[in-house]
């Protein structure tokens, strides 16, 4: 699964417990008639992938949504949801970096005054 938006935020990397786990979070904010603040977190050395990314870039992330069963200590079942993330690309295009010679902004036209409304064009179609 994919989500796009713009970066509103991208958290610090924190490390829990003696095994080293990393996580970091990153919050999407979709660009659709209703935006949603989606937190995605990355972790262990998906961490990483956040570092070239800046506040206010659009990016494309990759999602897997992960589900967790959890048993309290009074017996209870609950359930935990997670949008964990593993790829993100930018989606803005530099045209330094693409090559491209960048494009000349058009101009507007200007209505013609010499137009006689007799003359009209006899196309085929």
């Amino acid at each position: 699964m994919e989500i796009q938006g713009k970066i509103k935020m991208i958290g610090e990397t924190k490390t829990f417990g003696n095994n080293g786990f990393r996580k970091r979070e990153l919050v999407i904010t979709t660009e659709e008639q209703y935006p949603q603040h989606i937190l995605v977190e990355f972790v262990q050395d998906k961490c990483d992938l956040l570092n070239k990314h800046n506040v206010g870039e659009t990016v494309k992330v990759s999602i897997n949504l992960r589900g967790r069963e959890w048993t309290n200590p009074q017996g209870e079942v609950k359930y935990f949801n997670s949008v964990q993330g593993w790829r993100i690309e930018s989606l803005q295009t530099d045209q330094a970096e693409s090559g491209m010679p960048p494009v000349a902004p058009i101009e507007a036209f200007e209505p013609a005054e010499e137009l006689n409304e007799e003359d009209h064009d006899d196309l085929p179609f």
